[in-house]
């Protein structure tokens, strides 16, 4: 389970997120950081029963403010990411705990150049299937629809009135359910995250298929 203190931790380091409060704060972020730590753990060993996983990530609680305009030095939730294993599967899971605002997520991020064209033309050719998976009331009820950024216009090569122009228009194919921190902390919160990550296997399994194969449908590896 996670812990309430987890929460309450990270609504302190909202309303003080500077560095000499986390310095005097340091061993409490550590026990909650391990508590955390405990429940990705066992998350991610339940999830590799049911799916292979290449890699686990849990990310860090310090920001990289190089770049940024937000200059605040730490995050205000713990992170973990989930990597199938390429590259035949595809896809990547995602858990985010934060007070008011914890969520699970999954799919596409950041897809590279290559994938993304291969992605679009495949809903150019035929986004029957897409749309059939995104319709099912299975993947309605746990994620309400498709997500993610989009340009505001056709990508270059593509006609801007294809009818499936809502999809090729699309930077990132994202699923995404939130929790409330009353879900977050019942003792069934494990069991409801594995069942969000199921949810999105048809998903994930379609889209696997697309990045595996040509415009033939034959395989590339």
């Amino acid at each position: 389970m996670m812990n309430k203190s987890t929460l309450n931790f990270l609504n302190q380091l909202k309303e003080n997120n500077n560095r000499d409060w986390f310095a005097e704060h340091k061993k409490a972020f550590e026990t909650e950081q391990k508590l955390a730590k405990t429940f990705f753990t066992s998350v991610g060993e339940q999830l590799g029963k049911i799916d292979r996983i290449e890699r686990i990530q849990i990310f860090r609680i310090y920001r990289d403010v190089r770049f940024s305009k937000n200059k605040l030095p730490y995050k205000n939730h713990f992170s973990v990411g989930f990597t199938r294993t390429k590259p035949l599967l595809r896809g990547g899971y995602y858990l985010h705990i934060e007070p008011g605002g914890s969520f699970v997520g999954g799919g596409f991020w950041e897809p590279n150049t290559a994938d993304l064209h291969r992605i679009r033309k495949e809903f150019e050719m035929d986004d029957e299937e897409i749309r059939t998976i995104v319709a099912d009331a299975t993947f309605k009820k746990f994620f309400g629809e498709l997500k993610g950024d989009e340009l505001k216009t056709a990508p270059k090569g593509f006609d801007k009135t294809h009818p499936a122009i809502d999809l090729i228009r699309k930077k990132q194919y994202l699923l995404t359910r939130s929790f409330s921190d009353k879900e977050v902390l019942a003792t069934n919160f494990q069991d409801e995250v594995l069942a969000t990550f199921q949810a999105m296997r048809p998903f994930f399994n379609y889209m696997s298929e697309v990045l595996s194969t040509d415009l033939n449908g034959e395989s590339i590896y």
